[in-house]
Order: structure tokens, then C-alpha cells, then sequence
């Protein structure tokens, strides 16, 4: 096992009428600006439920961040943090309004260009305090140092992390899930599968307690993924569902264990330059990088093969030809497709991806820095 420090301050709220607790987790005395998205919470109850959670208390209000949040809307509420003296953020939604909202903390006391914190990894010396309402199980941004922003006139979609952006407190009420889109959920399901194989499907690391714990999340996203999304007001599968996500990427499984993450990296530059869902992207992305990486990665894909899809028979190219497959087919069956031409995205869209990877220097990815700019062009026709 490699050696780790690992600290999460996160206070978690899980379970029904959670939402009421808020209001004794912010101080009496904070300036609060409440963020969210496109409105859903006003529609499902949501916000509804934070208002009364908050009775007494004079908040402001930022809606209109947009899934894979744009640093331009963003800005707009930096400037309303700056000129009303904020001095707490609550972000009510999904992982794009956190990761969001994240990024408002770190910007709003931020000296100089506030995109150096994503672009240039600028240290982040102080941010605004913020506690989260979670609605869409995803990201695991609830419980985590980490964001994603996206700048829309660079059509770039970079992240940056800080010990400073941990929310102080996440409500994560399974209920307010329960309207969701199917789409949401599918994506959600994958996103949070993803994670979890970007820590797990490695190398050996003689981590035995992490590897069981990633297979632990994977074997429950399996199980209960198809249960949510065709019964989408089961409490008890959501409920496993939200926590699934949340621990696949709060940093537990992750310690002493080396970690990939160029599905990820190849995935935003999809979303960057075509639009795509997070989620379709890495559905996209892992079963290609699976197949290209197969005996770099022979000993963890024969692990997974037998420990989370019980394949014990046929030669060791049989069985890992058999785990990709049945990944793809897992993501197929949640409703994400897994290639680029499934969303109408020819070739020509994403060739220049390697070419952008480059250019920032990311010409090293994955956990052995193997993945290169050639080897992404692989993957990317093996995604097609």
C-alpha cells in the first residue's frame, strides 16, 4: 500500500426531512447567498423545503448554472458575493451547481484572474464557506475538495481542487430525487461507476481493504442502478444509489491505491468540443481505454472480471474481453450508449483531442503515465 494522509471534514445529513436541520448548521449570524440550477427545486418542493429550513434568516439568491457550470454565469455570482459582503454559500442541486458553487468560494476572495485557480492551479488561500443540499447523486462533489468548470469561449472544461471548498455540511435526502429525469439517474449511475474504476482498475497495490470496498460500490451500483431507474420512487434503492455515489468519490476507496483518471480527462475534452453529457462521456471513454490498456491493466481487469462479474472460466484474454463487454453492456442497459457515433459524433469532431491534451502538457496521463496523446487517438477510434 502507498502511503496516504487522508482527512474529510464533511458533515453528512442523510435521510428523509433532512432539510430541516440546515439552518442550525450555518451561523445565525451569515450572509447567505443560496445557488441552484434551472429551477427544479422550485417545481419538486425542494426549494420550498430550504426556505422553511431557513425561516428568519435574510438570504440572497443565484439560479442559472447550467450542468457543466460555465465560468462566465459563475462570475455573475462572484460579483454578488463581492458587493453583498456573502459570507456563506449554500448550493442546492446537483454535482454541476456544487462543483459550481465551489468554484464561487474560491474566486469570490480570490486576488487576480479567478480562472488561474483552474487554469494555472493558482493556490487557493481563502474561500467562502459553503454547506450543500444535494438533489442529483453523481459527482460526489457533496463530499469532496473538487470541481469542474467549464469556460465556454475557450472551450475548455478543466478541474481544480482545494481543501478550502469542502462543504461544511451535505443533506443528501433521497427524496429529492425522486422527480429526476431518467437521463439524470443513468448518467449518475455511470459517473459514480467511473469513479470508482478510476481508483480500482489499475495496478496491484497490495490494498486488499480498498479493492473490497471498490467492488463493494460497483457490485451496488449494479444491483440497484436498474432497480432505481425503473422504480424511481423506491426509497431504499435510490437511497443505496445516492450513498454509492458519494462514497465512490469522497476519497476513502482512493488511498494507498495508485489512480488513472484519463477516462476522465479524454471525457471532458468530448463534452468541451460536442456538448456531450459527463456521463455519456465516460460511458463513451472506459470501455474504449478498457480495450487499449487491456495488458497494461491485466491483473486488476482479471481481479474485476471474477470479483464483480463472477468470470472464472476461458483463457485470460477470454475473461477480460468478457468484463469490458459486459461494462459496456452494463452502461447500455442503465441507457448510455458507448459509442460516438450513438450521439451522431463523427470522427472528424474529436480529432483533435490528442492535439489539445498536448498542448497542456498532459502527455502522461493514466496511473503509470502511459496513456499518451497516440495512445488517446487510440482509444478515440476504438470509441467510435
Amino acid at each position: 500500500m502507498l502511503n496516504f494522509e487522508y482527512r474529510n471534514p464533511v458533515k453528512i445529513l442523510f435521510g428523509k426531512g433532512q432539510i430541516s436541520k440546515i439552518g442550525k448548521e450555518i451561523p445565525a449570524d451569515a450572509r447567505i447567498l443560496m445557488t441552484y440550477g434551472g429551477g427544479s427545486i422550485k417545481r419538486n418542493g425542494v426549494y420550498d423545503q430550504v426556505r422553511s429550513a431557513l425561516a428568519g434568516r435574510s438570504f440572497a439568491e443565484f439560479g442559472g448554472i447550467e450542468p457543466n457550470p460555465r465560468y462566465e454565469t459563475l462570475m455573475k455570482a462572484v460579483e454578488i458575493v463581492r458587493a453583498e459582503k456573502i459570507d456563506f454559500l449554500l448550493a442546492v442541486g446537483g454535482g454541476s451547481v456544487l462543483d459550481g458553487t465551489k468554484f464561487i468560494a474560491a474566486a469570490a476572495p480570490f486576488q487576480g484572474d479567478p480562472w488561474d485557480i483552474v487554469l494555472k492551479k493558482a493556490p487557493v488561500t481563502s474561500a467562502v464557506p459553503l454547506g450543500t443540499v444535494l438533489t442529483l447523486p453523481a459527482t460526489g462533489s457533496e463530499m469532496n475538495n473538487c470541481a469542474v468548470i467549464s469556460h465556454a469561449a475557450r472551450q475548455e472544461k478543466l478541474p481544480f481542487a482545494s481543501d478550502l471548498v469542502y462543504p461544511q455540511f451535505s443533506v443528501l435526502d433521497p427524496e429529492t430525487t425522486f422527480s429526476l429525469p431518467p437521463r439524470q439517474i443513468s448518467n449518475g449511475i455511470v459517473d459514480a461507476f467511473v469513479h470508482v474504476m478510476e481508483q480500482y482498475l489499475t495496478f496491484p497495490a497490495d490494498a486488499p481493504l480498498q479493492d473490497r470496498l471498490a467492488e463493494a460500490i460497483l457490485l451496488t451500483l449494479i444491483e440497484e442502478g436498474p432497480k432505481t431507474l425503473a422504480e424511481p420512487r423506491n426509497y431504499e434503492a435510490r437511497a443505496n444509489f445516492m450513498w454509492c455515489a458519494t462514497m465512490a468519490l469522497n476519497g476513502l476507496i482512493g488511498q494507498g491505491v495508485p489512480q488513472d483518471w484519463a477516462t476522465h480527462m479524454i471525457g471532458h475534452e468530448i463534452t468541451a468540443l460536442c456538448g456531450l453529457d459527463h456521463g455519456q462521456t465516460l460511458a463513451i471513454v472506459l470501455p474504449a481505454l478498457l480495450e487499449v490498456q487491456r495488458e497494461r491493466k491485466k491483473a486488476k481487469l482479471l481481479q474485476y472480471a471474477e470479483r464483480v462479474w463472477g468470470i472464472t472460466s476461458g483463457t485470460e484474454e477470454e475473461r477480460m474481453a468478457e468484463a469490458i463487454r459486459r461494462t459496456r453492456e452494463f452502461f447500455e442497459r442503465v441507457g448510455v450508449p458507448t459509442r460516438l457515433s450513438a450521439y451522431g459524433v463523427a470522427p472528424a469532431a474529436v480529432c483533435s483531442i490528442p492535439e489539445r491534451l498536448e498542448r497542456r502538457g498532459w502527455v502522461a496521463l493514466g496511473e503509470s503515465g502511459e496513456v499518451t496523446p497516440a495512445v488517446v487517438n487510440r482509444v478515440l477510434a476504438v470509441a467510435a
